[in-house]
């Protein structure tokens, strides 16, 4: 799993077969502009300072859990070309509060059993974009930021081009990685948290 973390974000099918996206579940996600473009901030001190386009991203991100009841946030970070999310989904709707570990999350349809494996549901028959899913709650991201960086673009009288098929702000696919276990969400969350601090180093 480790050659996942080594900015290696384009893959021809990140899907994985059999798994249904609409069921419950914890998913460590990264979404990433279109030609790598560093387009909403800069690293500084291990810091991840927004810019204007980064702020929009950011509220957008925390307005789609607001928005849907079935969806948690585990670890976040936004960074200059991409974002980071551990993502809950959970069809019980359970009220949380706070930060959302595996195990401090109530419930465990369809999610992590005592042997720390991941049930896998029944295999579906041909990918389609279903409600509550994790493809659904990424395309309605992805739609909102590029609808605000737009208002913004016109508000502001902005002298650059707005975002569309033939200029995306966002890659046309998106990375996720099914987390099984406690120990995997540990990982993932501690790679989350360090990611602007090793930015720097990798520089």
């Amino acid at each position: 799993m480790t050659e996942k973390f080594q900015n290696k974000y384009r893959i021809p099918s990140n899907r994985l077969r059999g798994w249904d996206y609409a069921s419950s579940g914890h998913y460590y996600i990264t979404i990433v502009t279109a030609g790598r473009n560093r387009l909403f901030g800069e690293i500084k001190n291990g810091e991840m300072i927004l810019n204007d386009l980064g702020q929009i991203v950011y509220d957008e991100f925390f307005k789609s859990f607001e928005l849907r009841e079935e969806l948690f946030l585990g670890e976040f970070v936004l960074m200059p070309d991409h974002l980071h999310a551990i993502v809950i989904l959970d069809k019980l709707k359970c009220e949380c509060s706070g930060h959302v570990g595996m195990y401090d999350h109530v419930g465990t349809h369809d999610r992590v059993e005592t042997h720390g494996r991941a049930s896998l549901p029944q295999p579906q028959p041909q990918f389609q974009r279903q409600p509550k899913s994790i493809s659904s709650f990424v395309a309605g991201f992805k739609s909102s930021t590029i609808k605000r960086i737009d208002d913004w673009i016109d508000s502001n009288n902005v002298a650059m081009a707005k975002f569309n098929k033939n200029n995306p702000l966002w890659q046309s696919n998106y990375h996720d990685h099914i987390i099984r276990n406690e120990t995997e969400y540990r990982h993932i969350s501690d790679y989350i948290i360090r990611n602007p601090i090793e930015w720097e180093e990798n520089l």
